[in-house]
């Protein structure tokens, strides 16, 4: 038997149901904050991973999912082609091959859709996941440099998952800087690590080498300790960093958000500057974080365009679902009625009743006309429909249907024209 690819997995009703709500929300959240829906290809090229994400961060060096393209013809060369392990760099390369920075204001854009990382499967976390994202970018003279924007965002943020009835979100938020702190920092930290990286994990001494900011990533329990004695980027901050991120603070403050301060927070990718945050959430254990994000003012040049200040997140929709599972019983819509038709020559009749119903935006579910009565009536009760109601021979020359209550037990005679109103009125 052929099964899906480890890493992967079906999604089957009536878990489906709760992603649907989940992303109807944020659709509905995105519009209430005049955000546009961008669709990318799910590959693109190679360089745009190695340039954007960094080539030296995990997902680039060993998570990616890349291939060579074949050529067409002996004058063609092939082309190294990647599933995106994220979105952003997607939106940005749009973002310039499109010149949306001659459209007006910032561009505010969001999407849904399936990223690809070769990493360990484990819960919550596959080779296959979901993300909803959004990114606001555009020139400085649009405003996209504003600590506006950033608190704009988390406060967007926290709007969907009070809709979604998150409850206990936490947000932790920090600063990593602009690139010339980064550099001070970093030589600051290489200094640290050297005396204990030896006593750290082995991707903790790669990193020390390769990348010394990913240390800050290492979720290794013995590491703690070790993390918790490095410096800070905070303490390296320039006055211009220093300056947006105390006006974050400060508008968050004025609209009453609440958020924790994380020194020890940073992004896993290498194009994110000043702010980063994070969403977490307790139900979800060690590995806690809901949606993530943060600034990557120097991204567009990076990628060949234009200077576009911009800031953006992710929620792994796989992890927020998993949040909601416990409070997701109200969410998945049995159905309202069961049409039972009983008789030869009544599949018709209870057809037609059905796309009556139906137009009413009524769930009805259609039964067949070789069952027999006490089959339907189980088959009914067994999906959770509200009703049952009986179409035969008698009910059609009537003009009324029995309807049944399959909670109760009730069974009560109503004309076609009154059954509408009385489904929806219990």
């Amino acid at each position: 038997m052929i099964k899906a690819i480890r890493g992967t997995r079906d999604l089957l009703p009536p878990e489906t149901a709760l992603w649907n709500f989940v992303e109807a929300a944020a659709r509905d959240v995105f519009r209430d904050y005049n955000f546009h829906e961008i669709r990318t290809p799910v590959f693109e090229d190679t360089q745009l991973f190695a340039r954007s994400v960094g080539e030296e961060t995990d997902i680039v060096s060993k998570e990616m999912y890349t291939w060579e393209d074949r050529a067409r013809g002996q004058s063609e060369k092939g082309q190294s082609l990647t599933l995106r392990p994220e979105n952003t760099a997607g939106v940005v390369r749009a973002y310039i091959e499109h010149k949306m920075w001659e459209r007006p204001g910032v561009q505010k854009l969001y999407y849904l859709g399936p990223q690809f990382r070769r990493e360990r499967p484990q819960k919550g976390r596959y080779r296959q996941f979901y993300q909803i994202g959004a990114e606001v970018m555009g020139p400085p003279a649009a405003g996209s440099e504003s600590p506006a924007r950033d608190a704009e965002l988390l406060e967007m943020l926290a709007a969907l998952l009070d809709r979604l009835g998150v409850d206990g979100w936490k947000l932790e938020l920090n600063s990593v800087g602009c690139q010339h702190d980064r550099a001070i920092f970093e030589a600051a930290l290489r200094k640290a690590l050297k005396p204990v990286v030896s006593r750290m994990c082995a991707d903790c001494q790669r990193r020390a080498v390769t990348n010394p900011l990913r240390v800050f990533d290492c979720k290794v329990p013995e590491d703690q300790p070790i993390i918790a004695g490095l410096p800070q980027i905070a303490d390296y901050l320039d006055e211009g960093c220093r300056q947006h991120f105390a006006e974050v603070q400060a508008l968050l403050n004025e609209l009453e958000f609440p958020f924790v301060l994380n020194g020890r927070l940073v992004r896993g990718l290498d194009y994110y500057t000043r702010t980063a945050f994070e969403f977490t959430h307790e139900a979800l254990g060690a590995q806690n974080a809901i949606l993530g994000g943060g600034r990557y003012d120097g991204l567009s040049e990076a990628l060949g365009g234009p200077k576009a200040p911009g800031i953006g997140f992710a929620i792994g929709e796989d992890r927020l679902v998993m949040a909601l599972e416990e409070s997701s019983g109200g969410i998945v819509k049995k159905p309202d009625a069961y049409i039972a038709p009983v008789g030869a020559g009544m599949n018709g009749h209870a057809a037609r009743l059905a796309r009556e119903l139906r137009r009413h935006d009524l769930v009805v579910e259609l039964g067949d006309e070789s069952f027999r009565l006490k089959k339907s009536l189980e088959t009914a009760s067994r999906i959770g429909a509200r009703f049952a109601i009986i179409v035969g021979e008698n009910e059609i020359k009537a003009d009324q249907f029995a309807l049944k209550e399959l909670s109760t037990g009730q069974q009560v005679a109503v004309s076609r024209a009154e059954l509408v109103g009385k489904i929806q009125g219990s």
